[in-house]
């Protein structure tokens, strides 16, 4: 019972959607101690049979959808249970290259990772394994997991929940296949990264030590010293995958070569984006020797710019009922600190763009609020002299934007 316990502390201070019951944290904390008692009475006897999960569909950054799985919280409660039992001596195995959804390990630790070794090795595959979370072969992946969990109930009920059945926003029940882990569970996540672990990581330590690469989660980047190299690897690694039952997206995966100071050729593809970010040709400074050079850096990629402009549009209705510009700022300034953390933690000066944008979204709202400012010009002029007055009104002010 404490247990289960403490994985509802887990949950509450996550996600709160509902699942196909309709039952949201709130109300479930309606009936704390009663509802966890059913999930302990139903676990430690054998009997917890996981509820379908809702199907939820976001929009992806190419125009199409992702299908994202919401259990309930009841489930997210017994799926926290298990993952607090086995993630220790699973993540235990894990390679330092792997990076994605592990304890003590960030996104921006896989950026610095990349970034260090691009500067060593000229050449980058960029895989893209086609919809990974939804072909995860159910067989292969308890093979897996056999190896890390001896005990039998525990198997039961990952068991249990790869056969979940999914629930559409129609209403309409579809049995689970024989592959797949829904992308939005609990134990998606570590499942995901152990069969990845043996599909992938531990397959290239063993065959070609000789090649760095990293990982958050299916999101790889393989570095090689010659163009020949990385051709032969990306064969074997389809080959590897193919194997394993999965494949790669042959339009998003690709070989670029890593321009910079120094790195003579000219090759058609110099770019690609890792975890938000584009990793391109740029000018650095040496700090040094006080010169500029030809540096291969990340930036805040084209498509996380138009992702933010996307979420400041959408704070338009919010904006219109600020009643003074404090309130304005209180509104807007913990998503700005969340982009400058985040997109800011390399070359923040690649913000730029995206703060402008934000500048000028304030003075549309100035103008509206202030009806004898009705030029821009003039409103244009307030918003200086409100960022010579309270320079650090605004997060992005602060920080010189």
């Amino acid at each position: 019972m404490e247990m289960v316990k403490a994985a509802y502390r887990n949950v509450r201070s996550r996600g709160k959607a509902a699942g196909i019951d309709g039952v949201t944290l709130e109300q479930f904390q309606e009936n704390t101690e009663a509802n966890l008692y059913v999930v302990y009475n139903r676990m430690s006897s054998g009997t917890y049979f996981p509820p379908g999960v809702k199907q939820v569909k976001i929009p992806k950054s190419n125009g199409k959808m992702r299908n994202l799985g919401i259990p309930t919280v009841r489930d997210r409660v017994a799926q926290t249970v298990i993952k607090k039992l086995i993630e220790p001596r699973i993540d235990s195995i894990f390679y330092e290259e792997s990076h994605g959804c592990r304890p003590k390990k960030s996104a921006h630790q896989a950026l610095d990772s990349v970034r260090r070794r691009c500067w060593k090795k000229a050449w980058v595959i960029d895989l893209d394994i086609k919809d990974y979370f939804n072909t995860i072969d159910h067989e292969l992946l308890m093979k897996a997991v056999e190896v890390h969990v001896e005990e039998a109930w525990i198997k039961m009920y990952i068991e249990r929940w790869l056969e979940a059945p999914v629930v559409t926003s129609t209403g309409v029940e579809e049995k689970a296949e024989d592959k797949g882990t829904p992308q939005g569970g609990v134990l998606s996540p570590l499942l995901a990264n152990l069969f990845l672990h043996y599909a992938l990581d531990k397959w290239l330590k063993r065959e070609y030590p000789q090649i760095a690469f990293t990982r958050y989660m299916d999101d790889v980047i393989v570095h090689c010293t010659s163009q020949k190299e990385a051709a032969y690897i990306l064969a074997r690694i389809k080959e590897r995958l193919a194997a394993c039952k999965l494949s790669l997206n042959e339009e998003k995966t690709c070989i670029v070569y890593c321009k910079s100071e120094g790195r003579d050729g000219d090759y058609p593809k110099v770019t690609f984006d890792f975890l938000g970010y584009t990793f391109k040709p740029s000018t650095s400074y040496n700090r040094w020797k006080k010169q500029k050079f030809l540096g291969f850096n990340p930036e805040i990629s084209n498509k996380s710019q138009k992702k933010i402009g996307e979420e400041i549009r959408a704070k338009d209705k919010c904006m219109n009922f600020c009643k003074n510009i404090e309130e304005l700022a209180k509104l807007l300034n913990p998503s700005i600190r969340g982009w400058l953390n985040y997109y800011g933690y390399i070359r923040k000066s690649g913000m730029g763009k995206v703060f402008f944008m934000l500048n000028k979204r304030i003075i549309a709202w100035l103008r509206k609020k202030y009806k004898r400012w009705r030029t821009k010009k003039k409103c244009l002029a307030m918003l200086k002299r409100l960022r010579s007055t309270y320079p650090i009104l605004f997060a992005h002010w602060a920080a010189g934007f």
